[in-house]
């Protein structure tokens, strides 16, 4: 069982699933077999009820490894949540180069 917290749309998404791997699409995890509560539970999390409309029928998802916060393997599922960022906390995002590279500056070379 994992333990996967990532960013989405300036929220922080907090989700168990059973199984995880490297992508073939360079850049991405594979996220597969989610988990959402146990199924008997009565008590209704607002939060987790959000995340499992939002990941309803989703069979395996690509999440790109720069969103990713941590990936724990955890013994037992916890409950998923879905956290608002108010923008002030001091995790940024690694900067990425948009667009393609831009060649070196300075004499041409024979």
């Amino acid at each position: 069982m994992y333990k996967v917290i990532f960013h989405n749309n300036n929220q922080v998404y907090e989700l168990y699933a059973r199984a995880i791997y490297q992508s073939e699409m360079y850049g991405f995890i594979e996220v597969e077999e989610f988990v959402f509560g146990e199924p008997g539970q009565i008590v209704v999390n607002p939060g987790e009820e959000k995340l499992k409309n939002e990941f309803n029928g989703v069979i395996r998802s690509y999440l790109p490894m720069y969103s990713i916060i941590r990936i724990d393997e955890v013994e037992k599922e916890g409950a998923g949540k879905i956290l608002d960022t108010d923008g002030s906390s001091n995790v940024r995002h690694f900067p990425m180069a948009s667009g393609r590279p831009v060649a070196p500056k300075g004499p041409a070379k024979d």
